[in-house]
């Protein structure tokens, strides 16, 4: 990442007005899709945009945390993209069970109304995306929000495939298939948020036992 980190144990934290700006435009966006998507993943009975549905909530948490830790000490930061991880984890967890009883539960969802909110939502992570390119290569911190909003993208992307899936099969296999590959997603992001808090975590003590007594 040009521009943003000085060598290889110097990762960007935050610390930018021009980063905070962002922050706050991606929550909006996302607060704002996760209404519109649950309510539309709910009126098609669609797995797949719910689950989408949740990761645009998961993302505006993230957001929010992301933006309360800023310029504090690398430890608080660190334990709040291990929280995230952990958060990120039991959503996909979540997904993942709910898919199963999805499975066992009769009605195919409509494709059309699929297709159309998972176009609207690639715009609106589209647009997150571009605006948290620069930062993508931050500290765990900030690396947590370049990984839901990266997932946001792919999670739009595989809902139209679904939606193309349920149309051309007639049935909702596509959308449980789907879904379970975007739980599989959350929880590999969740094991690479959480291996690098600890990472920093573990740093920052090792820095702490090293530091000369005062």
């Amino acid at each position: 990442m040009a521009g943003q980190c000085c060598g290889a144990n110097a990762r960007f934290d935050g610390t930018s007005r021009a980063y905070r700006r962002v922050l706050w435009a991606v929550i909006a966006i996302n607060a704002t899709m996760f209404v519109v998507e649950m309510a539309a993943g709910l009126a098609a009975r669609s797995q797949a945009l719910q689950a989408d549905a949740l990761d645009f909530l998961g993302d505006s948490a993230t957001y929010g945390i992301s933006l309360a830790v800023i310029g504090m000490a690398a430890t608080v930061r660190a334990k709040a993209a291990l929280v995230k991880g952990i958060s990120l984890s039991i959503m996909g967890l979540w997904v993942l069970g709910s898919t199963l009883y999805r499975v066992t539960v009769l009605g195919t969802p409509e494709a059309p109304v699929m297709g159309a909110i998972g176009f609207l939502a690639l715009l609106a992570n589209l647009g997150s995306v571009l605006l948290l390119m620069r930062w993508r290569n931050g500290d765990a911190n900030v690396r947590s929000v370049w990984l839901c909003s990266r997932n946001d993208a792919i999670g739009n992307v595989a809902v139209m495939l679904a939606a193309s899936g349920v149309w051309a099969t007639g049935t909702g296999w596509p959308d449980v298939i789907v879904a379970a590959i975007m739980a599989g997603l959350f929880l590999w992001s969740a094991v690479q948020i959480i291996g690098q808090a600890r990472r920093e975590l573990a740093d920052a003590a090792t820095a702490s036992a090293s530091a000369p007594a005062e």
